[in-house]
């Protein structure tokens, strides 16, 4: 049987799409145009590489071009004398065609000299990054004098637009279509669910879900932590509410510390969800037991125990 629950959780605000930028040649920044934080224009420019040997490059895929270019013009007129000296019987057509098959060779060469010569210029191009689209600048890592590598991350770009809540479910919890995110002043924004990771996290053992934020988000500031409400549904299964200090973590799952006739024992649980200072946990507990909340990291099974006077 299952029952609805209210579970309070907390999430980052983070944008829609973040971009990491990094430029598409490698090289030495030159330029550093932008700081972390700044709004920043869709193709405004944010690094500049040196283009010192880029410039010799395209120098060089230049003359490579204009001698293929003559190569073929000498093609193309031996080849007329070729046809010229068959018509006449003069030659073999077996010399025209190695004057046809010398022509053709030096149009391949005129054609893969014309492709370097624009890949030689796409890549002075690329020695200015620029932003892709318009957003904030959440971090800015390149300085000048540093050498990056092509796809080295120098920036990252929270781009304009929707903004998210990207929630950490407990495992076990499936996170539901819909949520509310709790603001100051007892305001609310409503959430809707945008997508939810594919595997629990190991380490956490939690799952990622990332809700779109609904109505107004200017005044959301990025990375900001809000607290979430969601309506779930699960199993009533005698699930109760412990201290968040009381749950113990010793690489065999999570447990509290039972207070059982002046002594404690280690009862295995399953959280549930975390609200605050409390955490839902669901085990061999019953309403009522006494767990220790404090210094759990010093206890041993069995251990005398005695509880301070309230």
């Amino acid at each position: 049987m299952a029952a609805a629950a209210d579970l309070g959780l907390s999430g980052t605000v983070r944008a829609r799409v973040e971009s990491p930028l990094a430029f598409q040649v490698g090289g030495r920044i030159v330029r550093r145009a932008v700081d972390a934080g700044e709004q920043v224009a869709a193709g405004q420019l944010l690094f500049q590489l040196d283009t010192h040997d880029l410039e010799q490059g395209v120098r060089a895929a230049q003359a490579d071009l204009a001698a293929a270019e003559t190569a073929l013009s000498t093609a193309d007129a031996d080849l007329r004398r070729a046809r010229q000296l068959h018509e006449r019987n003069y030659t073999s057509a077996q010399a025209a065609e190695r004057f046809e098959l010398a022509r053709r060779e030096a149009q391949t060469r005129r054609e893969a000299a014309a492709a370097r010569l624009v890949q030689a210029r796409n890549a002075l191009g690329y020695a200015r990054l620029q932003a892709p689209a318009a957003g904030v600048l959440v971090d800015v890592v390149g300085e000048p004098g540093q050498v990056v590598g092509v796809g080295q991350r120098v920036a990252q770009l929270a781009q304009a637009g929707e903004r998210e809540l990207e929630v950490n479910f407990p495992a076990g919890v499936v996170p539901p279509a819909e949520g509310l995110a709790l603001l100051d002043g007892d305001m609310s924004l409503p959430l809707v669910l945008r997508e939810t990771a594919g595997a629990v996290e190991p380490q956490g053992r939690t799952l990622r879900a990332r809700y779109t934020v609904q109505g107004v988000r200017h005044g959301l500031m990025l990375g900001a932590v809000l607290r979430a409400r969601f309506h779930v549904e699960q199993e009533a299964d005698g699930s109760l509410v412990v201290p968040l200090a009381a749950l113990n973590e010793r690489g065999e799952g999570p447990r509290v510390w039972r207070v059982r006739e002046g002594a404690v024992e280690a009862v295995p649980v399953e959280v549930r969800g975390i609200d605050g200072e409390v955490a839902q946990v669901r085990g061999a507990l019953a309403a009522g037991d006494s767990v220790v909340a404090l210094g759990t990291h010093l206890l041993t099974e069995g251990m005398k125990v005695r509880e301070l006077a309230r």
